[in-house]
């Protein structure tokens, strides 16, 4: 394990996925969509992997988990970042599109995919590997695998999302390998290629077309969502609480 660069965790409650990032060189770390009652998991394997973790991201603010952001950051001094259009106040580093977030020698960039909610935010890490980079892209709640975050609140936008889709994150290599906040049948990962030609919310609808079916969806009210977007505002964070500031 202490040798392993990247870990996907799976929280059964919400089927929420997290990740852990390791830089080989420094065992520096990065750790995206952590949950609430997975904080003692993330910890303990922080400590086997022998990781020191510099940041902790969040794609957006979740409506159907509360993260752990804010008490990972607490217990283990990591810096937070969050997309600046998700009013995630107490998040050190405010995110725009193309801001890159650096842990050792290792680089994520942040790529603005809006429209299942304005501010959210994918990911790349390109690893360089002997055999060549290994491009992984996180994708949030905007690409799920053969799917699609929902528009239907929180300010999303079907268009926009449409237009994230097909416009960012499908201009992306075929073989980069797509991981998402959620999937609820199982699956781990998919490719930006298989995904481009096969998702069946997307691929081969015109943006009218797809803008359409969205709207036609008619999805429950998530149950967590107006208990989970305002803690997920604060990192999790109780009155009282709060992490250091600053760029």
């Amino acid at each position: 394990m202490a040798m392993q660069t990247f870990h996907q965790l799976f929280d059964e409650t919400s089927s929420t996925y997290t990740y852990l990032l390791i830089d080989a060189a420094t065992r520096q770390a990065l750790l995206i969509d952590p949950v609430d009652h997975q904080l003692e998991r993330d910890m303990a394997l922080l400590q086997a992997c022998g990781a020191t973790l510099a940041w902790v991201v969040e794609t957006h603010a979740h409506a159907d988990h509360i993260t752990s952001a804010g008490h990972v950051a607490l217990q283990t001094g990591a810096r937070t970042a969050a997309p600046s259009g998700c009013d995630i106040q107490p998040a050190q580093k405010q995110l725009i599109d193309a801001d890159t977030l650096q842990f050792g020698t290792q680089t994520l960039r942040a790529i603005h995919t809006p429209g299942h909610t304005a501010g959210s935010m994918s990911y790349l890490w390109e690893e360089p590997t002997p055999a060549g980079p290994v491009r992984r892209v996180f994708t949030g709640d905007a690409l799920l695998i053969d799917g699609c975050g929902r528009t239907d609140f929180q300010s999303g936008d079907a268009g926009t999302l449409y237009d994230s889709l097909t416009q960012k994150l499908f201009a992306l290599p075929d073989d980069t390998v797509v991981y998402p906040a959620h999937d609820y049948k199982g699956r781990t990962a998919s490719t930006i290629g298989f995904e481009r030609a096969n998702n069946s919310r997307v691929a081969g609808r015109t943006r009218t077309q797809f803008i359409e079916m969205m709207g036609q969806l008619n999805l429950p009210k998530p149950k967590l969502i107006d208990v989970a977007v305002p803690a997920n505002q604060r990192l999790g964070l109780r009155d009282g609480e709060s992490v250091p500031h600053g760029a």
